[in-house]
């Protein structure tokens, strides 16, 4: 993909720079990778819980346990995410489809229901979720517009097992789901 800045933008319009040519085969390409589906939590400098979506989230290594996530610094997390110490990680399995369209949508009503309880360092964990993680954030880099997030997890714990959820083409998907 190559840099088209557009050095002289017409009038009242903007050009975004480092736009590849190709940016909505770009786009497509990453709609038609379906990746697992995970929820980070945290608590805002002023308590409240707060969540998202990552479908970004890979373990960095075994010993120490460490994961990162990735997320935009325009979201309505980063702020918590950018000030805490702690936050919580939880893996989704097919039953939390719903769970996952209550966290991926309006993030005022996020945490309006039964879906969650508190959990160490007050953070909210997910009910019923294939495994959840407590860990320390160990590093936050931010690149562009965007965070790269370090993860050291210090604790968790297993759900029942479950099948895959997957995001895939801009919906939560099930193994054998067609479009």
């Amino acid at each position: 993909m190559t840099d088209t800045t557009q050095p002289d933008a017409p009038e009242g319009t903007s050009s975004q720079p480092q736009t590849p040519d190709d940016l909505v085969a770009f786009k497509q390409a990453f709609r038609r990778h379906a990746a697992g589906v995970a929820v980070v939590t945290a608590l805002s400098p002023d308590g409240a819980p707060v969540g998202f979506t990552a479908t970004s989230l890979s373990s960095l290594s075994a010993v120490p346990p460490m994961a990162t996530f990735n997320m935009a610094r325009s979201a309505s997390a980063w702020r918590a995410i950018a000030e805490t110490d702690y936050v919580a990680i939880h893996m989704l399995g097919a039953r939390n489809r719903a769970v996952a369209e209550i966290m991926s949508g309006d993030h005022s009503l996020r945490f309006e229901g039964d879906h969650w309880h508190a959990g160490p360092h007050g953070l909210p964990i997910l009910n019923d979720v294939t495994a959840w993680m407590v860990g320390r954030i160990i590093g936050r880099m931010p690149l562009h517009n965007n965070a790269v997030v370090a993860v050291q997890v210090e604790q968790g714990g297993l759900g029942d097992d479950d099948e895959a959820l997957l995001y895939h083409e801009r919906a939560y998907r099930l193994l054998g789901d067609h479009a």
